[in-house]
């Protein structure tokens, strides 16, 4: 057995059931064998896209996918969408042929190109050692949450794998989940004691709160300290439905939840960077607010933010404990009942803390961008985003699976879609890179079958990744793709075209997007008006045997709200 062959059993026997990648010589018998021991392998048409369908499929499946791409050029192609997984800690394998010989015109540094977008570099070095090498990679991406490459030598690939080590490939242990970490005991105390002080408390929920556990254990927390609850982009959807909600905090938050977290005495991080995204640059902290951070990474703790207090630990650990901490520091003494009880009943009602009559009003009327009220600026041949986004929120099933493209645009489909949950939304946005949005919406689709798949793209996002309309089509993903089109670089026209700037690089002539889908095998609508919505509706309750592509003439005369947000970022 060569070594391509033990290690692709392996890595499935290992719990690697997923591979996206394009596959060239140098991966082929890998992939293969992949294929052959039970992985699923779905072809790309770009390196960059499978890179970011494989990030996004392991967001959203919650277990570790492979990229597999062939030496040199297809490792370069792929960096964009493995810096993002890289930047986001997905855990992610990317399996990449290589050749060690430097007058190769395949080579590279692809260890250094590795450690240049913060992913982790490993190599297959023997024949003796290459099942070892390729599990620890597994275990490292899993275990430590990273993005691992792990270099294949072709002359190692072709070397045999010694009979007696040969079996083991088949049956490779599955590399254990990344343990929770226990907070300290005195450091709850402290959290416990903050929360206590604190009359408008508001909790933040980031990326490592994602999970029904962790949710479970902040709602019952922030209900016993009146917190409000609000979440990053990437964790959009923890709290959907639940009253107190104020949905995103940071450039996406609604007037309302901006106002409120500016208002909040303790501002809590559960596996949230609080970075200039989540706070707005630091602006949505009050001058006599509280920052506390809790994250299983202590170098996460005040990474962004200065933090009055960091505790490190899993997030439901750390919200559980404390919240039994509460419980057992209110058990009164016998004898003291009485005294107790009515002491009791004070704090319970003076930590009615944000949760007030006026406050419940106030969320459940205006916290949802949707309910803000704007003036239409829509035409007979351009239709306002928000419009658009309102219209689409209502006809779009409400179970959905929505991947988002970067750009001027982003902001309504990523706020005035509904999501069900924290699995609603696929955010590919820790590198800002535009093009990576409906090859996100591919990998969601295929870890959440049983959704919707919605890609919500500016034209400029739409025509970097249209090849991927030829994977959507041939792995017959009924989805639904958005593009939001205003035949420019909305961003950079918005932001420098009030300064009397050309703005000739960043405009294009139009482009019927939907002829470019149907030339894929899409059903394709042009929207101009909210009546040309009726086709959206008409797919819907058909067989949706063909996926099917809006391409909406949005209003260009405006930039987004969060615009100046994220410029103060450059």
């Amino acid at each position: 057995m060569k070594v391509a062959e033990a290690v692709g059993r392996a890595l499935y026997a290992a719990g690697v059931g997923q591979v996206f990648g394009v596959v060239g010589s140098g991966n082929f018998h890998l992939t293969n064998a992949m294929v052959a021991a039970g992985s699923r392998f779905v072809a790309a048409r770009h390196e960059g896209g499978a890179a970011t369908m494989a990030d996004a499929y392991a967001r959203m499946s919650g277990t570790v996918a492979a990229l597999s791409v062939h030496q040199g050029p297809g490792l370069t192609n792929a960096m964009t969408g493995i810096a993002e997984a890289a930047k986001s800690r997905t855990p992610l394998l990317v399996l990449a042929a290589e050749v060690t010989e430097p007058r190769s015109n395949f080579y590279v540094d692809q260890e250094a190109l590795a450690r240049s977008v913060g992913a982790v570099s490993a190599r297959v070095t023997s024949a003796e050692d290459a099942v070892t090498e390729a599990l620890d990679a597994v275990r490292r991406a899993v275990c430590e949450r990273r993005t691992v490459l792990l270099n294949l030598p072709l002359g190692v690939q072709a070397l045999d794998v010694p009979d007696a080590l040969a079996g083991e490939s088949a049956l490779a242990v599955v590399p254990p989940e990344r343990a929770p970490v226990e907070p300290e005991f005195a450091d709850v105390e402290a959290l416990a004691r903050v929360l206590e002080k604190s009359r408008r408390p508001v909790f933040v929920a980031g990326r490592g709160a994602r999970s029904p556990g962790a949710r479970d254990a902040l709602v019952a927390l922030a209900e016993r300290h009146g917190a409000l609850l609000a979440t990053s982009a990437v964790a959009r959807g923890l709290f959907h439905g639940d009253p107190w909600s104020l949905d995103v905090s940071g450039g996406f938050a609604s007037p309302l939840a901006a106002e409120l977290i500016q208002e909040a005495d303790l501002i809590v991080g559960w596996g949230c960077a609080l970075n200039m995204w989540t706070m707005r640059h630091g602006r949505l902290i009050g001058p006599d607010s509280t920052v506390v951070q809790v994250d299983d990474d202590t170098s996460a703790l005040g990474a962004h933010r200065e933090a009055h207090l960091g505790v490190t630990g899993d997030v439901e650990l750390t919200a559980r404990r404390a919240l039994e901490t509460h419980v057992a520091n209110r058990q009164p003494q016998q004898g003291e009942q009485a005294q107790q009880g009515h002491r009791a009943q004070q704090r319970q009602q003076s930590r009615q803390g944000f949760r007030t009559a006026d406050i419940g009003a106030s969320i459940a009327a205006r916290v949802r961008w949707r309910d803000v009220p704007y003036e239409d600026t829509s035409t007979r041949e351009r239709i306002d985003p928000r419009t658009l986004s309102v219209a689409l929120d209502d006809i779009l099933p409400a179970e959905r699976v929505i991947g988002v493209d970067s750009g001027n645009f982003m902001g309504y489909p990523s706020m005035y879609l509904s999501v069900p949950d924290e699995n609603g939304l696929c955010f590919t946005q820790a590198f800002q890179s535009i093009g990576l949005g409906l090859a996100t919406a591919i990998g969601a689709a295929l870890a959440r079958p049983d959704r919707l798949p919605v890609a919500a793209l500016g034209d400029g996002g739409a025509m970097m990744g249209a090849a991927e309309f030829d994977t959507v089509r041939r792995l017959g993903l009924p989805m639904v793709v958005v593009v939001y089109n205003d035949d420019a670089y909305g961003a950079e026209v918005h932001h420098f075209g009030p300064d009397g700037h050309p703005l000739e690089t960043v405009e294009f002539p139009s482009t019927d997007i939907a002829a470019v889908a149907r030339g894929y095998g899409f059903e394709a609508v042009t929207v101009h008006t909210r009546a040309d919505l009726k086709a959206v509706e008409d797919w819907l309750a058909g067989p949706r045997s063909a996926p099917l592509l809006v391409d909406a003439k949005v209003v260009a005369d405006r930039g987004a709200w969060w615009l100046e947000e994220a410029f103060r970022g450059h």
